[in-house]
């Protein structure tokens, strides 16, 4: 199972965290993982490199944080790349509930 976290502060995308293996099919056959690593691996890619925006970002097996700083937490593009992250993790989770979930924390920083 995939653990989908989005952090809100006030209507703004301000970190994403995604745990665990999905277990749809077996490594390197699994396209419901494919499918979240390449929306949010593309998050962090138009964060940084096509913004140049300093993100934390943390990454290993089975795990991806990103995390904007509090000087960006408003910046339109930053929002733009991560609202449509998430509206495409949002059809995934609908289509593939059974292996990845999603929460939204609200107004936490």
């Amino acid at each position: 199972m995939t653990k989908i976290i989005i952090t809100k502060s006030k209507n703004n995308i301000v970190e994403v965290e995604v745990s665990g293996h999905t277990g749809y099919q077996e490594a390197g056959s699994d396209i419901v993982c494919s499918a979240v690593s390449t929306a949010t691996q593309m998050a962090v890619c138009g964060l940084k490199e096509v913004l140049k925006l300093n993100v934390f970002v943390e990454i290993s097996d089975g795990f991806l944080k990103v995390k904007l700083n509090k000087k960006n937490f408003d910046n339109e593009k930053a929002q733009i790349i991560l609202k449509t992250m998430f509206k495409t993790l949002q059809s995934v989770v609908k289509d593939y509930g059974d292996y990845v979930k999603m929460e939204v924390k609200r107004d936490v920083y």
